[in-house]
């Protein structure tokens, strides 16, 4: 008991061997496989569904009330008190462009061109990239890589910028909305299993470990019918 008072609640004593960040998907319903079809929108109501109640929070009016503008480019290093609440950066979903559901409330699934959001897992005090945005790339994971001919990716260069770090934690960091990249599979190959993996690529950054599938990289399946 006397050593748990030692403890800080807001930050982990020992940082100094944080491993690398893990990365998931939304939407995320059952499991890692994405199927629907185009013509039967009881099918991929569902994903939009939880698209727009996952991006709620991320609303520009809300973001504009809770958070601050920060400067792109650089990491937003905030006071040494653990204890002391911290500032968090606005992420609109307005940044999300044609992901963010606001032009397109489908989010691409009622075209066959489904939206997926990567978050990267929440680490304290973590500075990803080294000075140098991570950056993310998706490809077919196995088989044929013509399945996937076309992606684009938001915000613009789909990366994660540096001034959303590094994260303080869930007690001062009340506000803190964790960016994301939003991945736009504009022309995948139609009645077939597409697996695909998104990797994130920077300084520090492992994605290449195969016996954790969620390390630095994310394999899940598309299924689009027509």
């Amino acid at each position: 008991y006397v050593m748990l008072l030692t403890l800080s609640p807001y930050t982990p004593r020992y940082r100094d061997r944080v491993s690398p960040p893990g990365v998931m998907i939304r939407p995320y319903l059952n499991g890692f496989t994405i199927a629907f079809n185009v013509s039967q929108p009881n099918t991929w109501q569902p994903y939009v569904d939880s698209m727009h109640h996952f991006l709620a929070a991320y609303d520009d009016k809300v973001q504009e009330e809770k958070n601050i503008e920060c400067v792109p480019g650089q990491y937003f290093i905030q006071g040494d008190s653990d204890s002391e609440e911290k500032k968090a950066c606005q992420f609109k979903r307005s940044l999300l462009h044609n992901c963010s559901g606001i032009e397109d409330p489908t989010f691409g699934y009622s075209k066959g061109q489904p939206c997926i959001l990567l978050k990267m897992n929440r680490i304290i005090g973590y500075r990803p990239g080294a000075g140098v945005p991570v950056s993310v790339d998706c490809k077919v994971q196995k088989g044929n890589e013509s399945h996937l001919r076309s992606v684009d990716f938001y915000p613009g260069n789909g990366t994660f910028d540096l001034m959303y770090y590094p994260y303080y934690g869930k007690f001062t960091h009340v506000n803190y909305t964790s960016p994301l990249v939003a991945v736009h599979f504009t022309d995948v190959q139609k009645n077939y299993l597409v697996p695909i993996q998104c990797s994130l690529n920077g300084k520090g950054i492992i994605n290449d470990l195969n016996s954790d599938r969620f390390l630095g990289r994310i394999i899940f399946t598309l299924s689009i019918g027509k």
